[in-house]
């Protein structure tokens, strides 16, 4: 392998790649071109290291295509040609590679001599890696760590990612104190990871912090605090999701994919990186099994209509549950009307659970698909999916999980759970709205013929015949919500930093407090009580229409759903038309769940 000024590359297995010619004056003069690079080298290194990688082989390859080695060779033609999602680098310099590196002390006087002295660029991209490392135990905020180290006023874009994004370790702080800005901050880009759970202990969790970034909660709503309690219809937006909606538009905002220039580029990679991010969140092995859709709603229709059409015929079963959104009921009844095929219906009890015993009676030679909510957005059930995916697969049923009421409320995992598909809407966690993911396992979305024709899609066309391209792009005809696709990684990385089980504990918390608390409401009776709950509760009160409830709430600033909630079977078990949903969030706390009750008494003692 060889540069385009003749300068020989060597890679192989476990020894080190060197870059001997990079430019480094170049770099110290910021360059955009060679920033811009060298980001992504950096970028490319710090997630797959994150990853566990350890071949140098494909990252060499790779990187040698950026490499900007003569201030001018890398093309930008050069970059349309090049898949450069996150993963596609399979492979980074073990960390023996990096035993001869001098000291970041000898290093700091002279980042670039540091650079040449390595030898290969990859050198300083070990010594900036523990900025990215999580502490082993996280005993202050953030701002006590940027103070504690003490960086310099010319570091806000640096300070301004660590608030945000990273907790900085103290090896790092010595060489951090020989960099300018130029020199690292284009390397600052946040590690998105579903993993990303600092372990906070419950007297941590500050939720009064995580209020001040949702500026909504501000609002004031009939001369009061605004309290939101519709999560479960949309979530609030945090100041990170706002914020990176405004840096695409502003710096990033193009097409994707099929340009040469330079913010075509820029574009792909955000939108491809959100791909990772929401790869990473639900844990799925790749990223050929995300694809962006509007939503939920979409996903489970492209599922209906992409593999049912193709796999149903006549006399066979799809199975779902008396839990189910309507997302979930309606496609499933058009593609059975259109093959022949039947919807059975596994019941629930007066909990509200699914009864299991019955589920199983359901399955059978002729099940050919079950789809299946994970939590209920009526009751706030949570479903066993893993026990309903592997008895489904006893019978080699393919099954998907609707995980639009769970995302937010709970851990996922697609490699433990073991779902064929699984679909969530952006909005339900802290994205924007007009954004969502369908996992599918590579082989099922590989077999399944596209939904949508046009651009992206294809991999050539011809008046005779298209031949299409493989997942994701095969679902992804025409030009995406790109913008919104990125502000879903900002939202999803958001609530990794707080941690999913740290989010699960605080809504605990709140649901069992509501519980009790609305228990003292005279004639208010909570529909179901099921097992386990995430999110929501539903209710009804004796003597009041659910809507005059809602209204009087509102005049109160609090917000809930009234009405049938998309849900209407599920209500119908439990005798009504529709009820009450208050339904909660990481930015809610119990003293908002006291304003609820204390005015649910007020209304109830007007009536009296």
């Amino acid at each position: 392998m060889t540069t385009s000024n003749g300068d020989e590359r060597k890679s192989s297995a476990g020894s080190p790649v060197y870059f001997n010619s990079i430019d480094t004056a170049s770099f110290d003069s910021a360059s955009p071109l060679n920033v811009d690079v060298l980001t992504k080298m950096a970028n490319a290194f710090l997630n797959d290291w994150a990853q566990g990688a350890d071949s140098s082989v494909q990252l060499a390859d790779e990187a040698a295509r950026y490499a900007d080695v003569s201030g001018e060779a890398i093309g930008l033609s050069d970059l349309a040609g090049v898949d450069h999602r996150p993963g596609n680098y399979r492979g980074v310099p073990s960390p023996g590679a990096f035993s001869s590196l001098p000291s970041p002390a000898a290093s700091s006087a002279n980042p670039s001599a540091y650079v040449n002295q390595a030898a290969q660029p990859f050198g300083f991209l070990e010594e900036i890696r523990p900025l990215f490392a999580i502490a082993d135990a996280v005993e202050k905020d953030f701002n006590n760590l940027v103070d504690e180290f003490k960086l310099p006023g010319s570091f806000s874009g640096v300070q301004k990612s660590l608030d945000s994004q990273l907790v900085p370790t103290r090896a790092s702080n010595d060489f951090l104190k020989g960099l300018t800005s130029v020199d690292i901050v284009p390397m600052l880009q946040p590690l998105d990871s579903r993993d990303l759970d600092l372990g906070l202990r419950a007297a941590q969790f500050d939720v009064n912090s995580i209020r001040r970034d949702f500026p909504i909660l501000q609002e004031r709503v009939f001369d009061h605090d605004l309290v939101w309690f519709d999560n479960a219809a949309t979530t609030q937006k945090p100041n990170a999701v706002i914020d990176r909606l405004n840096h695409f538009y502003r710096h990033e905002n193009s097409n994707i994919h099929r340009s040469a220039h330079f913010l075509a580029a820029r574009s792909s990679d955000a939108y491809e990186a959100a791909r990772e991010s929401v790869r990473r969140f639900i844990n799925a092995r790749s990223i050929n099994e995300i694809v962006f859709v509007r939503g939920a709603t979409e996903a489970i229709n492209l599922v209906a209509q992409g593999w049912g059409r193709k796999n149903l015929t006549k006399d066979d079963e799809v199975v779902i549950s008396w839990l189910e959104h309507h997302a979930n009921i309606v496609p499933w009844q058009i593609v059975c009307a259109e093959t022949g095929a039947h919807l059975r219906v596994a019941p629930v009890d007066d909990d509200g659970d699914i009864i299991f015993a019955e589920f199983e009676r359901l399955l059978g030679p002729r099940t050919k698909f079950v789809s299946i909510t994970q939590v209920s957005n009526a009751l706030g059930t949570v479903t066993p999916v893993q026990d309903i995916v592997e008895a489904a697969h006893r019978y080699g049923a393919k099954v998907l999980i609707d995980g639009a009421q769970s995302i937010s409320h709970m851990p996922v995992d697609m490699q433990e759970y073991d779902c064929d598909f699984f679909v969530f809407s952006g909005h339900k966690v802290y994205a924007p709205t007009g954004i969502g993911a369908l996992y599918g396992k590579e082989e099922v979305l590989n077999s399944m013929p596209p939904w949508q024709g046009g651009g992206n899609m294809i991999h050539d066309v011809k008046f005779e015949r298209t031949i299409y391209q493989a997942s994701p792009a095969r679902f992804e005809a025409g030009t995406g919500n790109i913008a919104d696709a990125v502000g879903l990684a900002a939202a999803l990385e958001y609530i990794s930093q707080i941690g999913m089980q740290n989010i699960s504990s605080h809504e605990e918390e709140l649901l069992s407090h509501a519980t009790e608390e609305l228990s003292r409401v005279p004639g208010l009776r909570i529909l179901g009580r099921p097992e386990k709950r995430a999110g929501v509760l539903s209710f009804v009160m004796n003597g009041f229409r659910n809507e005059d409830v809602s209204q009087f709430l509102n005049s109160a600033g609090i917000a809930v759903r009234a009405g049938h909630h998309c849900a209407q079977p599920i209500l119908r078990r439990f005798g009504v038309e529709s009820s009450v949903r208050p339904s909660f969030a990481i930015y809610n706390t119990c003293d908002e769940v006291d304003v609820l009750v204390e005015t649910l008494l007020q209304l109830s003692r007007a009536r009296i």
